[in-house]
């Protein structure tokens, strides 16, 4: 039996006492807050032993607020130091990461370093915004160096409202193109930099940038993948990829360019070779009298020669050339016979437009694979560069191709050519002058046609190639990355390039290394054109710059910029009389430049909203050929129309032709049925394919206009 009060097998429990005997209430059990409950972990883990994860547990539950969430620094605190210090995070974050992500993140500096001064402007923080500008004005002063004099000449509140540009900027997001990685890696930094800057950073975004993530090889315009998508012009949205606030000028504007005198006159013409190229006119008015009612030869010369001393052209002594050789007469002689016979057009008259005859060659089966397409001046060749890394060339008019390497040996009839050499897509071709050399002129056929073609691919390299034995002479160095266009000077010693490293380059035929390096534009150079005389090239850029800029050859100086595209610019013409420049964009536009003013002259408006490839200029100027993506020859009138635009429906029969050849444009999605297509009141014709993209246009020295594209239907 158990003791009394023990605790046995079969003892029976007495009854427990209340804890509170008074008549109060009882009180409900104490609630457990977040402070309590790290306490007790804290508690238990120095009595297990574990000091260590004390220590962090402890260090880490001091940033909890009192729900117990993650409780972050206000920036607020901070003040206007808060964006010095934000951007710095950022712009060092960019600078260090790898290079495969560099180009995307770079785009999220210039919006983030915009609204950060507008913020400390509007805060009414005029010293910290003055010493933030000046901070990290150095990035953005070679691709914003306006922006930046604009940025400083914002100093109040009131400025924000009343200029056009900050209220652009505040009112219409920041468009940045990137991909989902770049995006991602940027978003996990600043997460994770949250207390230090990141959250100001994610702000602004938030507030002031549209952020459209798109495909690795769409975000970078320079990826094989954005060249191919945007030559087919298919599945993708360019506006979706540009870049900026629309509306919004960026870069170097128009009345910030040079605006001293010009030398647009011809270039005088040696007096050896007038004297040697008179005496071969004087033979030849002998020995082929003019018809009745056209001048002779040597006429028509001297008319040539006093026009050329009565312009204000440049001195023989500005441009350095080899000597004339017997060739030079032969072209001279035979480019004068073609300019006086040649079919004149003089522009609109009473309404009704010249009679412009457009001879088509289409390549079937090309599967996408040619860059570019390029015809002789004396309509015996054409040539394409490939995706494959090789040129083709062909005899128009399917003759044998000789080598002068085949030394009497026999070998299968060819009209075509492949070039080998570059390692990797061919993007520009160049043939050298040439002319219809009569058969009396010489018996050998080698001589007659292009000697030479210049290409330029992406492997960075330039090739001269020997058309009489059909192999590459030599290389040229100098560009730094993909060579995107390349074209022979009008006198033919020199030749101008242009390519992502954002350099256009002018060598001379005898030096592997440039004579002349203009650095001036922002972005990849992708179009070049030369001035009739010689003296002047003109090259475009793409993406953020947008702009044109015309260098003198003999200084190596920006003698005129042209702003006013606002999308990507595919191809520059200049006009044989030396005064209109032509530009045209990946949107269907076409602008006329005044060259000796420095402004646009009018805007051209027909083809659909695809690029336009390739411009070319009538012998008088009067008349312009454009050839695009839709499929489509247009005719222009160069001459400013009295009215202002017209619509598909009131153009008469050339519309005609157009709206019932829609269901042969190749890109369906621009011209739809049902539809009118705006046109301005310039056009003069247009002659629609079959689903063949035009790639080439060009007007012979007799007036003829040649095309070529690739067909793009089906079987």
């Amino acid at each position: 039996m158990s003791a009394p009060g023990g605790v046995g097998a079969g003892a029976s429990q007495p009854p427990r006492p209340a804890a509170v005997t008074s008549g109060a209430p009882t009180a409900p059990p104490a609630q457990q807050t977040p402070q309590n409950l790290n306490q007790i972990v804290t508690d238990y883990l120095l009595k297990r032993g574990f000091h260590r994860t004390e220590e962090v547990f402890r260090k880490e539950s001091s940033n909890l607020g009192p729900d117990g969430r993650p409780q972050h620094k206000s920036t607020d605190v901070m003040g206007a130091k808060k964006y010095a210090k934000a951007f710095g995070l950022l712009k060092k974050f960019v600078e260090s990461s790898l290079d495969y992500y560099k180009y995307e993140l770079n785009k999220f500096l210039w919006p983030v370093f915009i609204h950060s001064y507008l913020e400390l402007v509007e805060s009414k923080y005029p010293d910290d915004a003055k010493s933030f500008l000046d901070t990290f004005k150095g990035a953005f002063e070679l691709a914003h160096a306006d922006d930046l004099k604009l940025l400083a000449t914002i100093t109040l509140p009131a400025h924000v409202d009343e200029n056009n540009t900050t209220k652009l900027f505040k009112t219409t997001k920041y468009r940045i193109p990137v991909t989902d990685k770049a995006y991602d890696l940027m978003i996990a930094h600043l997460e994770k930099e949250y207390d230090n800057g990141g959250q100001t950073i994610i702000r602004l975004l938030s507030a002031y940038c549209a952020v459209k993530i798109v495909d690795r090889g769409l975000a970078n315009p320079f990826s094989f993948t954005a060249i191919h998508e945007k030559q087919k012009s298919t599945q993708v949205n360019q506006s979706e990829l540009l870049e900026g606030v629309p509306g919004a000028f960026e870069g170097v504007r128009t009345d910030a360019a040079p605006s001293g005198p010009l030398k647009l006159g011809p270039f005088a013409m040696d007096p050896e070779l007038q004297g040697e190229v008179r005496s071969e006119l004087t033979l030849e008015d002998q020995l082929h009298p003019p018809a009745d009612g056209k001048p002779s030869l040597v006429e028509e010369f001297e008319h040539k020669i006093k026009r050329e001393e009565s312009a204000d052209g440049p001195s023989r002594g500005e441009l350095p050339l080899p000597a004339p050789r017997a060739r030079d007469v032969v072209n001279e002689v035979e480019k004068l016979k073609e300019y006086r016979d040649r079919f004149r057009m003089d522009g609109r008259t009473g309404g009704v437009g010249p009679g412009v005859s457009v001879c088509m060659y289409t390549f079937h089966n090309t599967l996408g694979q040619y860059n570019c397409i390029e015809f002789s001046n004396d309509q015996r060749m054409v040539a394409v560069g490939t995706m494959d890394s090789y040129i083709r060339v062909w005899s128009m008019d399917g003759s044998h191709l000789k080598s002068m390497l085949d030394r009497g040996e026999v070998k299968k009839p060819t009209n075509n050519r492949m070039l080998i050499g570059h390692s990797a897509p061919v993007m520009g071709i160049s043939f050298s002058d040439a002319v219809n050399w009569p058969d009396y002129r010489d018996a050998n056929p080698n001589s007659k046609g292009p000697p030479l073609l210049l290409s330029c691919s992406a492997d960075g390299e330039i090739r001269l190639w020997n058309l009489d034995t059909w192999m590459c002479l030599c290389k040229f160095k100098g560009h730094n990355g993909p060579v995107w266009r390349i074209q022979w000077g009008p006198h033919g010693h020199y030749f101008a390039s242009g390519g992502r490293d954002k350099v256009l380059r002018i060598y001379s035929q005898d030096q592997v290394t440039a004579v002349r390096e203009c650095v001036g534009h922002d972005d990849n150079i992708c179009a070049i054109t030369w001035h009739p005389n010689g003296t002047y090239v003109f090259s475009a850029s793409d993406q953020t710059d947008k702009s044109i800029r015309m260098w003198s050859v003999v200084t190596g100086e920006c003698v005129r910029v042209l702003t006013g595209h606002t999308d990507d610019i595919g191809v520059l013409e200049c006009a044989s009389n030396g005064k209109i420049l032509a530009s045209a964009d990946w949107s269907g536009n076409i602008l006329l430049w005044d060259i000796e003013k420095g402004t646009l002259i009018k805007k051209s408006r027909g083809h659909a909203k695809t690029g336009i490839l390739s411009l070319s200029f009538s012998v008088e100027s009067t008349v312009l050929v454009s050839g695009s993506l839709d499929g489509t020859v247009r005719i222009w009138d160069v001459e400013l129309p009295a009215d202002g635009t017209k619509t598909a429906a009131a153009t008469g029969p050339d519309a005609n032709i157009q709206l019932q050849s829609n269901t042969t444009i190749s890109n369906d999605t621009i011209m739809k049925k049902g539809k009118e297509a705006q046109i301005t009141a310039d056009q003069i014709s247009v002659f629609p394919t079959k689903k063949t993209p035009l790639k080439k246009v060009k007007f012979t020295r007799m007036n003829l206009v040649i095309a070529a594209g690739c067909y793009e239907g089906g079987p």
